[in-house]
């Protein structure tokens, strides 16, 4: 037969055990009384033919963790009284209303608040298997910040940063003569626009010149052509007088000299007088009808030939314009593609150089902090252990610098206690080791998720809680047994009673109450509870004894229960 003991909370994470223990030959009964109280002998076996649930210390912090006790059937009408009579001596205990303080306790594991993880940094080299480790710190080794815990071999890496600062120069000097040939281009495309400009205005000027009603070139050749006009007009004027005063000397002349008053020579000069009157009329009347000619050609064609010659000018000039307009965009985005493209060059082969630097920087890893050197205890892929002369692959770890003066403390709270656990709460922190001492701390995380622990059955879940020590340790290790007591809350002025005085069997929860005519079984009703003490909701008033080593009587019933029940 099996007694199953409740450990809600206790150090073992809250898990039900069940402890197997053999049944004891019954102990043959003593007197029972008359009437309604019973009296039986309590025997040292267990109750039999039923599964007994014995509230023990960690058992009561089932309830301590904010559940109620369920009680079923001793609701409303009071229970039956029963009396029993016990061969062994009862310890009893007087019930008061005293402060409950509220905790969880826990067993966990010591670890650093700050443990370092050492690693690997370097890359390996192109036709490198590894990184092979020239200096390793010994294991166990106490080192302070600064001081070199590994040291790699760098010759690859130095061959690698020389190789690269010459690719870096040769990509620094295109991207200077990439920006030069961007700032000529730039300056090439300002005088090219500039020209253009230019034409388009001179063009724009040559025809309001040319068309200007008040000085232009055009009214400048037509007032000349009008002056010619106006000239030739007067002359065959001047021409015509003349020809006829020359033709009415000839006249004279000729009649004179048919009298015989004039010589031929005088006819021969008045002749000659005579035509050259009317050559200078002829030639003054032509002249007339060249300038009125001009004056026309110079309307009807010159004028809007040379404005659509210079009207073309002015539209080649603004094509010439956007063309040169395009051309520069065009010119500028290369040269300025150009630029960028050696830019990039330049600052890809800047950030290999600096990578490969910090790269060779790394090839000596100093301590971050104070703490405890501990070996890395992974294998490399040739299934070695890190070591001086072996050979290690990036991001493979070296060792974990743990600091030893912040200490935590994790734990695995029970699901059913857990949503009472939040971050800020006080704890107090014992280490096995040192079981005088004590340590302040306080809830730092609570997982979200459940961890399965190997050692307990699928349905059990327990969450990772971390304790940290709010104070600075000295001589404690990672490893070592911690308990934590999480302060939940604290209850004042309400009634109490030690666990141990507690039974519970399936729904029903109880405990015997010495009274002066024997001893009884009360019903209980309970609230929270700690590792010791068990709020009492009904059932039990102040001054109340209660037994506290129930099991001295716990098969005084033969019915195993209340009649009726």
């Amino acid at each position: 037969m099996s007694t199953l003991i409740f450990h809600p909370q206790s150090t073992d994470l809250g898990r039900r055990a069940r402890v197997e223990t053999p049944v004891c030959p019954p102990v043959p009964p003593t007197k029972v009384s008359e009437g309604p109280a019973v009296t039986q002998a309590a025997g040292r076996g267990l109750l039999r033919g039923r599964r007994l649930l014995v509230a023990s210390v960690a058992g009561a912090l089932l309830a301590g963790a904010g559940w109620s006790w369920k009680q079923h059937g001793f609701g409303g009408a009071s229970a039956p009284t029963h009396q029993y009579e016990t061969t062994e001596k009862l310890v009893l205990h007087t019930v008061q209303r005293q402060s409950l303080p509220i905790t969880i306790t826990e067993r966990g594991t010591l670890s650093s608040q700050k443990e370092t993880r050492i690693q690997c940094d370097l890359e390996t080299v192109p036709g490198q298997s590894g990184t092979r480790i020239l200096w390793l710190v010994p294991n166990g080794t106490a080192v302070k910040e600064g001081d070199l815990l590994v040291e790699f071999d760098s010759a690859p890496l130095k061959d690698r940063v020389n190789a690269q600062t010459v690719l870096f120069e040769q990509s620094r000097a295109a991207q200077i003569q990439a920006t030069v040939r961007l700032e000529n281009q730039k300056t090439q495309n300002e005088t090219n626009l500039a020209a253009a400009r230019l034409k388009v205005e001179m063009a724009k000027l040559a025809l309001k010149m040319y068309e200007d009603e008040s000085g232009g070139t055009y009214k400048i050749a037509l007032n000349d052509l009008e002056s010619k006009i106006q000239e030739a007009k007067n002359q065959i004027k001047e021409a015509q007088a003349a020809l006829k005063m020359k033709a009415a000397r000839k006249h004279g002349v000729e009649t004179l000299f048919k009298l015989g008053y004039r010589g031929k020579g005088d006819l021969d000069q008045a002749m000659h007088e005579h035509l050259s009157a009317d050559f200078a009329l002829v030639r003054s009347t032509n002249a007339l009808g060249t300038a009125e000619a001009n004056r026309q050609k110079l309307k009807q064609y010159e004028y809007p030939m040379k404005v659509l010659e210079l009207t073309g000018t002015i539209s080649t000039a603004e094509r010439a314009l956007s063309q040169v307009e395009r051309d520069n965009e065009a010119l500028l985005a290369q040269t300025g593609a150009a630029k960028t493209a050696a830019d990039r060059a330049f600052a890809t082969e800047e950030e290999k150089l600096q990578r490969f630097k910090d790269q060779l920087a790394k090839s000596k890893v100093l301590a971050p902090h104070d703490g405890l050197v501990a070996h890395s205890p992974d294998r490399t892929p040739w299934g070695r252990l890190v070591a001086e002369g072996e050979l290690v692959t990036e991001r493979a770890k070296i060792l974990s610098l743990p600091d030893l003066t912040r200490m935590q403390v994790k734990l695995g709270i029970h699901e059913s206690v857990v949503d009472q656990v939040r971050v800020g709460l006080p704890a107090t922190i014992r280490i096995d080791a040192f079981p005088d001492v004590s340590y302040r701390g306080s809830v730092a995380s609570v997982a979200v998720l459940p961890t399965q622990d190997s050692s307990l059955s699928s349905d059990v879940k327990v969450y990772d809680v971390v304790v940290t020590i709010d104070e600075d340790v000295t001589s404690l290790k990672p490893g070592m047994t911690a308990i934590a007591d999480i302060h939940v809350r604290r209850l004042d002025e309400v009634l109490t009673l030690p666990v141990q005085a507690i039974l519970q069997e399936e729904d029903s929860t109880w405990c015997y109450v010495s009274t002066p005519e024997g001893v009884v079984r009360r019903p209980l009703k309970l609230g929270a509870s700690n590792n010791a003490q068990v709020e009492v909701l009904e059932g039990l008033q102040t001054e109340d004894r209660v037994v506290l080593n129930p099991q001295a009587i716990h098969d005084a019933d033969p019915s195993h229960g209340f009649p009726g029940a």
